[in-house]
């Protein structure tokens, strides 16, 4: 019977490592600098690189200490999460902007397309708020590892296993990449079966209330428009929608359909401001999004409540560049 080793542990703030042998550390080194590297280029070809490393690795988890109060457990080399490794990395970084932003509001995170649980383990955490939240995943192997890093914070974080749609039944989930899975193909598709929930089911079933406040993050590989549609009276209460928009998508589908077709009032962080700018006009996006590999995330609200958060969020960001 094979044992299983201890996870590696590895401190962000400090930088120091733990349980790991000369070669991991090396490997771990090699990680963190090709993050670096990569940087500029918005990490292209880098999770190929580390995926292509990992398989000269033994396997065994590594758990991130993310901040005092956030542990984040992954496979060690693993493509997609190996950023971390790189103090200087920073993930979505728009969004840990109105999360922080957010820490003194009684709301709750709805983590839809969850994977591990990054931003679970992260808002249910002492720095950020230690806010409730929803790690919703459809993918039976990514839900295994969300599990895991709910059990190692303490369980403090509830996980559901569900893709995120426009009314309940199922799908077939498919893919190769665990950060990527997706139900785009619907019932027909190849795949894992799994089933789907709309977000104004979490209503009808009770896990919300239409009078609490919301963080809704949408990362659904390509059923964003119908995750949306399926949220049409969630959306209507305090909440905001957190959606990705893929780099190499030049229509912007998404944000065309909630500015066209929905009464949310859109947002976009703007780098050249570190703002996030009201969208009127979707040729804002030509200019942010730069990158073809990468996403970038965009807000949608109707709610007076958030709208006045972003607009203090806006004034904070003025007073630190002045």
């Amino acid at each position: 019977m094979t044992s299983v080793q201890s996870p590696i542990q590895f401190d962000r703030t400090s930088g120091a490592y733990q349980g790991a042998n000369l070669w991991e550390r090396t490997a771990a080194f090699v990680l963190m600098v090709g993050c670096k590297l990569s940087a500029p280029f918005s990490h292209r070809g880098y999770i190929m690189c580390a995926n292509l490393l990992r398989k000269a690795l033994p396997k065994r988890d590594i758990v991130v200490k993310l901040n005092a109060d956030a542990r984040f457990a992954f496979p060690f080399g693993d493509g997609y999460w190996s950023k971390l490794l790189d103090p200087a990395y920073f993930y979505e970084d728009e969004l840990a902007l109105l999360f922080r932003h957010s820490a003194d509001v009684d709301y709750t995170l709805l983590d839809c397309g969850a994977n591990y649980g990054y931003w679970s383990v992260l808002v249910s955490s002492a720095p950020l708020g230690s806010h409730h939240s929803i790690a919703i995943e459809p993918s039976a192997q990514n839900f295994v590892k969300l599990n895991n890093n709910a059990k190692i914070n303490g369980g403090r974080f509830e996980t559901i296993k569900y893709a995120i749609g426009s009314a309940r039944g199922t799908a077939n989930l498919s893919g190769t990449k665990h950060e990527a899975f997706s139900i785009v193909g619907g019932a027909d598709a190849a795949g894992e079966e799994v089933p789907v929930l709309a977000l104004d089911n979490l209503l009808d079933d009770g896990r919300v209330s239409a009078t609490g406040k919301y963080l809704i993050k949408l990362d659904v590989e390509g059923v964003e428009i119908e995750a949306i549609k399926g949220g049409t009276r969630l959306l209507q209460a305090d909440s905001v929608i957190m959606c990705e928009e893929h780099g190499n998508d030049p229509a912007h589908t998404v944000s065309r359909y909630i500015l066209e077709q929905t009464p949310l009032t859109l947002f976009v962080r703007d780098p050249a401001s570190n703002r996030f700018e009201t969208v009127t006009d979707l040729s804002i996006l030509d200019r942010i999004k730069v990158s073809t590999n990468v996403g970038y995330n965009v807000f949608g609200t109707s709610s007076a409540f958030w709208l006045d958060r972003i607009n203090s969020l806006n004034a904070s960001a003025s007073r630190r560049t002045q």
